[in-house]
């Protein structure tokens, strides 16, 4: 995705249904959208109206699948997935999407997100007899599902299923050659509706749309159930769930989703940019230039200096680290001293940028520190007169447990740290984050709406462990449970 600093975030999911060709080559092409999202493993699962075809391999897309693999997966619907591990195991066996057949007919099923009482949800059914074979949640729902589909219809399945889920999901949900996609009640994962010149498609960003030269219909509303056509015709929406208030993560306008998708009606590209000029309202300092760590940083910064420059500041935009594109992602490097080593082999200082000037640094997260750390000492050794550290985001201070790999509170610098102790540990001239009602104003969110746990330390679900924020009375799984109305 970005730079080694930030978190990470688990899955990309996307469902198809065509009038007449196979599902496979546009399923493969929007994995490929999607990759940002996760590089453990990728999958497609299809179905020809007679039985299911799969293909689960860990990797990236283009390792994952060879051109017999697309010619075999025969059928005009699918859904695909692309995962990176935040619960379970990293392995095979979590891979998706999970396929089942049961009595009912063959299941497939992609996650993004995490739910909070998979253990509790997974224990009952084994009480009745389910046998799991991986420790993931997503075959937790695909067991939960497929048991209701016994003695319901699907729609019906589905809300019972979702009524007894607790946490974060976007689903694409293949019920033979039915596709469907399920955003969970608080619309905390993204999950958008697109439609192409000879069907639908469901997708957790609007570029994987883009790229099959489709159009942008709509989010998926929170609580919402989309199924698609299995002739590519239409859709049928279902709001199954109606909250008085959403849990939008807000971390997907700050860094995991693509500049150029479109997140909950607003364009990422330019939420980050706004970002980016509330950054300069509320902390500018005015130093020779301003410079993005890349590749995250890059619309905060264009903010963020289009901002100074209309206040009359002498800033100006430049690019001052150069990225090697052909390293890993440092935050999966395994030791803090391979994630160090890493950070300078991925990122290299434009020396005629920085020498002998003063410098403002654009991120859009600090997690463990070691990357920023690490950047300003880059900086200095470039010659930087000044270091100046400006963040997109607050000050990341609890776990994530919605689906995001953002370290224990133990690994979290702002944790238990004034913002002038990090100063003097990254050794930054000067630092500043980014406020959390900057933050909504810039996304077009209010407060109520967004999920803050990890920078306030309050949640909007029952954790335990973990402070809720009480005052949006959020529901517990018990107060959604369903009558059999």
């Amino acid at each position: 995705m970005q730079h080694g600093e930030g978190p990470t975030e688990k899955c990309g999911v996307v469902g198809v249904a065509l009038a007449d060709r196979d599902a496979a080559r546009p399923l493969y092409y929007s994995l490929y959208a999607l990759q940002h999202r996760g590089q453990d493993s990728a999958g497609i699962v299809t179905h020809d109206g007679f039985q299911q075809h799969s293909h689960v391999e860990m990797g990236l897309v283009g390792d994952a699948f060879g051109p017999d693999d697309l010619d075999d997966l025969n059928g005009s619907a699918g859904i695909g997935h692309v995962r990176y591990p935040t619960a379970g195991s990293v392995n095979t066996s979590c891979a998706q999407p999970f396929s089942v057949s049961f009595k009912s007919g063959a299941l497939g099923l992609a996650h993004n997100g995490n739910l909070v009482n998979t253990d509790e949800l997974r224990d009952e059914l084994e009480s009745l007899g389910h046998a799991f074979t991986s420790d993931g949640d997503t075959e937790v729902i695909a067991h939960d599902l497929a048991r209701n589909l016994l003695d319901s219809d699907l729609i019906r399945a589905v809300k019972r299923t979702m009524g007894r889920m607790h946490g974060s999901y976007a689903l694409t949900v293949m019920h033979d050659d039915t596709v469907l996609g399920v955003r969970d009640p608080r619309g905390n994962r993204p999950l958008c509706l697109g439609e192409l010149e000879d069907g639908y498609v469901l997708a957790s960003e609007s570029a994987a749309i883009d790229t099959l030269d489709g159009t942008l219909v709509r989010d998926v509303q929170p609580g919402e159930l989309i199924v698609l056509e299995a002739d590519g015709s239409g859709y049928d929406s279902y709001q199954l769930f109606e909250e008085e208030t959403a849990a939008h993560c807000f971390f997907e306008h700050v860094y995991f989703a693509r500049p150029d998708s479109v997140i909950d009606d607003r364009l990422v590209y330019e939420a980050r940019r706004n970002l980016g000029r509330a950054l300069w309202e509320e902390s500018g300092i005015e130093t020779d230039a301003v410079m993005p760590v890349p590749d995250s940083g890059r619309a905060f910064a264009s903010g963020y200096a289009d901002a100074a420059q209309e206040a009359g500041a002498g800033t100006e935009f430049a690019e001052g680290l150069m990225k090697n594109r052909y390293v890993g992602r440092t935050f999966i490097m395994p030791t803090q001293n391979e994630r160090e080593r890493a950070v300078r082999l991925k990122l290299n200082p434009i020396k005629s940028t920085v020498e002998g000037r003063s410098v403002t640094l654009i991120d859009d997260s600090i997690v463990r520190g070691t990357t920023s750390t690490q950047l300003v000492d880059l900086l200095r050794d470039a010659g930087a007169t000044e270091v100046h550290l400006r963040i997109g985001a607050p000050p990341i201070v609890a776990p994530c447990y919605m689906g995001i790999d953002m370290a224990t509170r133990e690994e979290l610098i702002a944790a238990g740290q004034s913002t002038e102790d990090i100063r003097d540990s990254i050794g930054a001239d000067s630092l500043s984050y980014l406020s959390i009602d900057a933050v909504a104003g810039a996304i077009g969110q209010s407060r109520a709406d967004l999920c803050l746990g990890c920078v306030t330390g309050e949640y909007p679900f029952d954790i335990e462990g973990e402070e809720t924020d009480r005052e949006l009375e959020r529901p517990t799984v018990g107060e959604r449970e369903l009558a059999d109305d």
